[in-house]
């Protein structure tokens, strides 16, 4: 994916970015969770762009707290600190900015042709292959950080699945026909790619990051169920607001945006 024309004014071309993320990184072995871990440093005080990127997880989480299955030496479970100076609203731009570059550095160093399920899942051949959870901390009625956790299963093979993800979780691996995956040079293509756009961000603001989502999105165009307190909706999706919201379009074309919540592609 080339940058250089999302790039002006403020930073320079993609090419020419030079990371220090990528120097921030603690590797540690087992973890309950390397959200968990991510949050230790950070109430110590670590700076933006601290990530801890363990070989496993033993009780390791997505979103609404459930488990995330994170087998010894086949992932990156890796979690990073920021510290924005963004209004809690807009954090979940956060989640979307996170998927743009996971999906980015995937498709870059594999070849794999990941897409974006909004929010914070990356599908490749109809199956999940990455899962990203942002959790933010308050501080005197303001955001004082947050954690974003990325989970992507790399070298998993068939077997090392359980029977409840057979049908819906795959990995980089299987979908690159059977080429191992460097999970240094993903790691380190990861944290670059997040750090430019977070930097491109922070410089422009969310439109930049809204169109590189929406190039990527496998949501776009396909017709959504969606549960809200009133039941059960279906509409077509057709982008993202302002707030990273996820636009829908009814049969009579009113236009209605979600925040949060489960989707179904049907």
């Amino acid at each position: 994916m080339n940058h250089d024309k999302l790039a002006e004014p403020g930073l320079p071309a993609r090419d020419s970015f030079v990371s220090g993320w990528q120097d921030r990184l603690h590797l540690l072995d087992s973890v309950v969770s390397t959200q968990e871990e991510a949050k230790k440093l950070a109430e110590a005080g670590a700076p933006e762009g601290t990530a801890v990127r363990a070989e496993e997880q033993t009780g390791g989480r997505g979103r609404m707290g459930r488990k995330w299955h994170s087998p010894k030496g086949k992932g990156i479970w890796m979690s990073i600190v920021l510290r924005p100076d963004l209004p809690l609203a807009l954090t979940p731009q956060l989640t979307l900015l996170a998927g743009v570059a996971v999906c980015t550095a995937i498709r870059e160093v594999t070849g794999v042709p990941a897409g974006i399920k909004w929010p914070n899942d990356l599908l490749a051949g109809g199956r999940k292959i990455c899962g990203i959870l942002l959790e933010s901390c308050l501080r005197e009625g303001g955001l004082h950080y947050a954690i974003a956790g990325i989970g992507i299963s790399a070298n998993l093979t068939p077997e090392d699945y359980p029977d409840y993800l057979q049908e819906v979780g795959t990995s980089l691996l299987i979908e690159g026909g059977g080429i191992p995956v460097d999970r240094e040079q993903l790691t380190r293509a990861v944290l670059a790619e997040l750090e430019y756009l977070y930097c491109l961000y922070l410089d422009q603001g969310f439109q930049p990051v809204k169109e590189l989502w929406e190039s990527m999105s496998v949501t776009l165009g396909r017709q959504i169920s969606f549960r809200t307190a009133q039941g059960r909706s279906e509409g077509k999706a057709v982008g993202l607001d302002e707030n990273g919201g996820l636009q829908l379009q009814d049969e009579a074309g009113n236009i209605t945006s979600i925040l949060s919540g489960e989707i179904e592609m049907i």
